[in-house]
């Protein structure tokens, strides 16, 4: 029988009481209806339970995640999602920067990030899902740990590969004995995607446009998580910005972080611009929590993409953008006063993670933290940014993109990536969105370049 992931309600219910008890609102009644009633704890790592419910547990799961949103949350006035209350709760937000120009060698660095964002994503494609101990394990066991290499099965005793499999979809294109050219990942789509939505609906687009554009060019099979959900959504008839909150427990995971960097990108020195178009893409799937990481994570490159700001104050400014008592601003001082205090990272990943125990590894807020500690240890360092994001655990691609992303751009220049990083990509990237299947990261920065400066 198919088991659908991310979608099956009785899949998701599990993930929703989780959110309710994070989000301040008090679903206690519900749980208890949901055990009472036989119904399973959500999936803990993967998008489905191994057995399919009953009709009547199905049924009731829908019944349940319908009335865990009508809940009233304690937080909703210090961590809301309209964009003028955000705004409100914001002291420092950046003033608009009216039209700058283009910083000198823009195109260079956004070569530079894109070719950054492929690493970085490549590096944690096989180690996706794994606890952190396997991680360090299979890491130590190559000889590669601290990490400096793309991971490998080379020289691993075959109990701990049998122990910690790798990625079973990414193994075979992601591991270093095995990679040629750029993998398919939704790390890389996304910006694909949002450079497709520039290109036809300008900046001025809306999160209707968003919708449209998924509906034309994004496969169903290659969206996850809060974006699947919001798909499925579309497709039942429910418009944005619902599409965000029906029925849809992970709207403050990831993935609208990883959606962020062309509207940074294509505002660079502008980070206001930068959050606000971050925000139109991010509430068609997202709200809060999530929203904000993808705000923080816009506004952060757009400041890195002027070649004048180091990385503590392109940090310092994607802040400025988040409401200052929410949760993710909180997670992200926390996280950068860790990288500040102690010289062993790993150390810091271990607060981290004991921290945030109670987040799902795809949650936005403990991965935004983790990003922001790894960038400020390794004080933009490409290499270092890179390795201490994969090597954190958690989502480890998608951390690894964004990481990859914001150091690279202020490395500057493709030349300044080390070439045993860059050089197994081939400038050649796989998707299967619209017709970029190939595509060089060259091409991919003049096309961007082009958006960021389009009058």
């Amino acid at each position: 029988m198919l088991r659908l992931t991310w979608v099956q309600p009785e899949d998701l219910i599990g993930h929703e009481l989780r959110q309710a008890h994070q989000d301040g609102r008090r679903p206690t009644a519900v749980e208890r209806r949901w055990n009472a009633a036989g119904g399973p704890d959500a999936p803990p790592r993967a998008g489905a339970s191994p057995r399919p419910a009953s009709r009547y547990l199905r049924q009731l799961a829908e019944d349940l995640l319908d009335e865990l949103a009508d809940l009233p949350s304690r937080l909703r006035d210090r961590e809301p999602t309209d964009l003028v209350r955000i705004k409100a709760l914001c002291p420092d937000w950046p003033t608009p920067a009216g039209r700058p120009g283009p910083p000198a060698e823009l195109e260079s660095r956004l070569h530079a990030a894109w070719l950054g964002r492929a690493v970085g994503c490549l590096l944690g494609k096989p180690v996706e899902k794994l606890p952190l101990t396997g991680i360090r394990q299979l890491a130590r066991a190559a000889g590669n740990w601290p990490l400096a290499a793309y991971f490998t099965a080379r020289g691993v005793p075959q109990p701990l590969l049998d122990t910690h499999p790798w990625n079973r979809r990414s193994a075979g294109t992601s591991l270093a004995e095995n990679i040629d050219g750029m993998p398919e990942d939704d790390d890389l789509n996304y910006p694909l995607l949002n450079l497709l939505l520039l290109q036809r609906r300008t900046k001025g687009f809306t999160t209707t446009d968003v919708a449209g554009l998924w509906l034309d060019e994004l496969p169903a099979g290659r969206a996850f998580t809060a974006e699947r959900v919001a798909y499925r959504n579309l497709l039942t008839g429910i418009e944005p910005p619902h599409t965000a909150r029906h029925r849809n427990p992970f709207r403050e995971w990831i993935g609208a972080l990883i959606r962020a960097d062309l509207h940074g990108w294509t505002h660079p020195g502008d980070p206001a611009a930068a959050a606000e178009q971050a925000h139109r893409d991010a509430t068609l799937s997202h709200t809060a929590n999530g929203v904000y990481a993808a705000m923080f994570t816009a506004a952060t490159i757009a400041t890195a993409a002027t070649g004048t700001a180091d990385i503590h104050t392109s940090l310092r400014t994607g802040l400025t953008v988040v409401p200052p008592g929410s949760r993710l601003a909180e997670a992200v001082r926390h996280a950068v006063q860790l990288a500040r205090y102690h010289e062993d990272f790993d150390t810091v990943v271990d607060e981290l993670h004991t921290r945030h125990a109670a987040y799902h590894w795809v949650h936005a807020i403990p991965n935004t933290a983790l990003i922001a500690a790894a960038l400020t240890h390794a004080d933009g360092d490409f290499p270092g940014a890179i390795c201490r994001a994969v090597s954190g655990g958690w989502d480890t691609d998608s951390n690894g993109a964004t990481a990859g992303s914001v150091a690279a751009l202020l490395a500057g220049a493709p030349a300044a990536l080390p070439d045993h990083w860059t050089a197994p990509l081939k400038n050649r990237l796989a998707t299967s969105i619209a017709d970029f299947d190939g595509s060089g990261f060259d091409t991919l920065a003049h096309l961007t370049f082009l958006e960021a400066t389009r009058p």
